[in-house]
């Protein structure tokens, strides 16, 4: 079972759309069977309503389901009210990103690619306070708070089971600098000590890399389990969005690829890297 209460939400309403799909039923049949709205049905199937164990049972039995997927549901249900560690910054981490969080700790593969700034999983303190400081109107307080986040999400690239992590920066995001000089040495000197990690994989996209898959920046999340589908993820000022259909996903698989194609090999990567560091120690 998935371990953060995201995915376990995300695990739960992907198992309840089966049930409804697989008895070719609408959420508006579902409801009308069990006096509820179709649009309960549908909040319960895409995450953003509260599913009760009450609920499971209602639905169990309208469905027919064994005792065991019923136990495993409600199992889900109750798991999926408990809080990330995440969540006790408050405003320090958006609601919308609180969801990305939950799904990145179960994350079996991360592929990334970056236009602009270095990823949030490499940062160092001072250049991720640097990020939040000018783009968004934040209490001094909830940028410490989002600022630790960065920094304790980073672990779970050491953790002896790091998801893989393939992650492609376009040269801007070294070249482009945050701060001062002296911090992106620092910076690209923490780049480069992450892209040691086993199950780390960086590219950069150089500037004369020609024409190139051109999406914006995204992240593609894989997860252990079969049934817990791949997703895409991007974000803006203000919110985020969450592609799951199967054509999204091959889509921008499809782009990764292409980037990766047109991106340096990482070793070259990591010279160019190196080069670039030489000039911020001028």
């Amino acid at each position: 079972m998935a371990g953060s209460p995201t995915a376990r939400r995300r695990r739960l309403s992907i198992e309840l759309k089966k049930l409804r799909e697989s008895s070719a039923l609408t959420c508006a049949q579902v409801g009308q069977a069990l006096d509820w709205s179709g649009s309960k049905v549908n909040r319960m199937e895409t995450g953003s309503g509260r599913v009760q164990p009450s609920d499971i049972d209602a639905l169990c039995r309208f469905y027919g389901t064994t005792d065991e997927l019923r136990d495993f549901l409600k199992s889900l249900a109750r798991q999926a009210k408990t809080r990330g560690w995440w969540q006790v910054h408050g405003a320090g981490v958006p609601e919308w990103f609180n969801i990305y969080i939950g799904l990145e700790q179960d994350a079996s593969t991360i592929r990334q690619y970056q236009c602009e700034v270095v990823p949030g999983l490499m940062q160092v303190g001072p250049y991720a306070r640097e990020l939040h400081t000018t783009g968004a109107h934040m209490s001094s307080q909830d940028i410490d708070r989002a600022v630790r986040v960065r920094l304790e999400r980073q672990v779970m690239l050491t953790r002896p089971d790091a998801p893989e992590a393939w992650f492609i920066v376009n040269e801007a995001a070294v070249r482009n600098v945050i701060g001062d000089r002296s911090l992106m040495r620092d910076q690209l000197e923490r780049v480069l000590d992450a892209a040691e990690l086993p199950k780390v994989t960086l590219q950069v996209l150089p500037f004369d890399s020609g024409t190139y898959p051109a999406t914006g920046s995204f992240t593609m999340l894989g997860f252990p389990a079969q049934e817990d589908l791949d997703l895409v993820y991007r974000d803006g000022i203000t919110d985020a969005v969450y592609l799951e259909g199967e054509h999204h996903v091959r889509e921008y698989a499809r782009a990764f690829d292409g980037l990766r194609a047109a991106a340096l090999s990482p070793q070259r990567s990591a010279q160019l890297i190196k080069s670039v560091l030489k000039e911020y120690a001028g």
